[in-house]
């Protein structure tokens, strides 16, 4: 079956392709098979029950179009500003453009906590708004699914901005100018050939923000009201024990989410662009006009105001003692008891250390079966190569709630000749459904790195005498070990502030941050609940800072 250039090629696939198999894909045929189950009989009683339901088709629609929605609204914001801070020079930029990706230190939950207090209908700014034009009831309730829409494309824009970003320092100018010398305007270079040949980029952002809302619980559980989505509608059958629609909803969930990455992957098939051209980046137009300049700071400076303002508020919300906010905008004392509490009561710091060993031991198998896993997709060769490149690729293109349904129906049995072990209401399940989801991000970056490097080396390694560990431990592993760690950074701050899954997942001994984040909300404690936002914050900052300057600084890298 297997003749890898490698000579571990053969013994390494088996136990690869039997891990994804039994976490990836034999959890979703379980999914599959129990939704035509009711009673213990098989029947389509599920499917019709579903598909004749208003409310769940209702569900259907609202995920898809908010999912749409989603895709155009962050398209809007981050396409512009990314042509903003890449093309045009002016004082600040590079502050500006930093701040510009702040959301995404935001944890998805702690973002929408940050909004409830910020625009709610008692919110800070919506009561400013009140004051100032003496309106007797709130202009707003940030309700149903436009409320949703707005939280979305404020956490989900950066992609856009990133992907765009990226592109343009990706393309060479060579092709606008040629078309400007041909007699085109800007708008028609724009829209004929710098915008198409940003297509992979804007392709691989609008699959990454479809798919994260379709898999958003959060924001459609905090704001959504009567609006219905897949994923709230998921875990509402399962606490009221509809297991069979449950099931039916998540099959749905699943196909939608693959249907639409196998029409955009089919979209992208006939846009793909190389440019050969000079090899030089755009230069970028200063700004002169004293008004221009005046007025893109000015913009710049709201613009960072407004990004900042729910960090700002979850800061300040936390600094608020228990019971002393009522009527008031502003609070009318600040305290750190809520900090105090946090690490004075142990059933508060529990989660927090909950959430870093289970954060820490997924992301360390992560890291150790995506290397194996990426040195088989780029050294082997064998039959099959591309179903085991669908088996890495399946959780990403996944909904966390399919994931988390599809964990919590296999590992809820003890039959161990199927593979079936008891993990839900245990510690494991929730590091196993971390790893599950983070394997598409770390294999990536595995994957790339491994490309990244010449094959000869180890080819080189080989004809010394050197053994296949040896040449691994000395050659493979400091040269993909850089890339390795930024994926695994990036993973690790992914299972630290995970919600989609937990919520489905959790026990209460093994509860993780995020969790009791929603405990704290649901117990109307707002300033523990802020207290433990901003400590999952800073502890995903600090992961940032301190592994970003490792991986940057070379501290994984080569040594001579």
């Amino acid at each position: 079956m297997t003749s890898g250039r490698g000579p571990r090629v053969g013994w390494l696939l088996f136990p690869v392709v039997a891990v994804l198999f039994w976490v990836v894909l034999y959890p979703q045929l379980f999914v599959l098979g129990d939704s035509f189950r009711v009673e213990g009989v098989i029947t389509l009683d599920g499917y019709r029950d579903f598909f004749t339901s208003r409310a769940e088709l209702e569900a259907l629609w609202g995920s898809v179009w908010i999912s749409l929605g989603s895709v155009v609204l962050s398209a809007l914001i981050g396409i512009p500003l990314g042509f903003v801070f890449h093309r045009f020079d002016f004082p600040g930029r590079s502050l500006f453009g930093a701040l510009a990706s702040l959301p995404v230190l935001l944890p998805p939950l702690v973002g929408v906590i940050a909004f409830l207090f910020l625009y709610g209908e008692s919110g800070m700014f919506t009561r400013v708004v009140q004051l100032l034009f003496g309106l007797d009831d709130p202009p707003w309730r940030l309700v149903g699914g436009w409320a949703i829409l707005f939280v979305h494309a404020y956490s989900m824009y950066v992609y856009f901005y990133l992907f765009t970003t990226a592109g343009l320092a990706r393309l060479d100018p060579a092709a606008g100018e040629a078309a400007e010398s041909l007699g085109a305007g800007r708008l028609r270079v724009l829209f004929r050939v710098t915008l198409p040949m940003l297509a992979p980029s804007l392709g691989a952002a609008s699959i990454l923000v479809f798919m994260t809302s379709m898999a958003s619980f959060s924001a459609p559980y905090i704001f959504g009201g009567g609006f219905r989505v897949l994923t709230t509608q998921i875990f509402t059958s399962k606490v009221n024990g509809e297991l069979t629609m449950a099931m039916v909803e998540t099959v749905v969930l699943a196909s939608a989410s693959l249907l639409f990455l196998w029409f955009l992957r089919r979209f992208e098939r006939g846009r793909e662009f190389t440019a050969v051209g000079k090899g030089i980046g755009a230069v970028r137009r200063e700004i002169t006009a004293p008004w221009a300049r005046i007025l893109v700071a000015g913009a710049g400076v709201g613009g960072v105001f407004l990004l900042l303002l729910p960090h700002l508020t979850l800061i300040l919300v936390s600094l608020v003692p228990e019971g002393s906010w009522t009527t008031q905008i502003l609070p009318p004392r600040y305290s750190f008891e809520n900090y105090g509490a946090l690490f004075a009561n142990v059933s508060l710091w529990t989660p927090v250390l909950n959430s870093l060993q289970m954060a820490a031991l997924a992301t360390g198998g992560n890291v150790l079966f995506c290397f194996v896993l990426a040195y088989l997709l780029v050294r082997g060769r064998f039959r099959g190569k591309g179903g085991l490149n669908f088996l890495m690729m399946l959780p990403w293109a996944l909904p966390g709630t399919v994931i988390a349904m599809a964990l919590a129906t296999t590992f809820s049995a003890s039959q161990p000749w199927f593979g079936r072990f008891i993990l839900v209401g245990t510690f494991w399940i929730l590091p196993l459904a971390y790893f599950v989801r983070n394997i598409p991000l770390v294999a990536q970056a595995a994957t790339a790195s491994f490309r990244q490097y010449d094959f000869s080396l180890e080819e080189a390694a080989h004809s010394l005498g050197a053994s296949w560990v040896l040449t691994m431990r000395r050659i493979a592993v400091p040269l993909v070990l850089p890339g390795l760690a930024a994926g695994g950074l990036l993973a690790f701050v992914a299972a630290l502030g995970e919600f989609v899954s937990s919520i489905l997942l959790y026990s209460y001994r093994s509860r993780p941050i995020s969790v009791e984040i929603l405990s704290q909300l649901r117990a109307f404690d707002f300033g523990a609940a802020a207290a433990l936002g901003v400590v999952l914050a800073l502890l995903m900052g600090i992961v940032f800072a301190v592994g970003g300057r490792w991986v940057r600084g070379g501290v994984f890298g080569p040594r001579g």
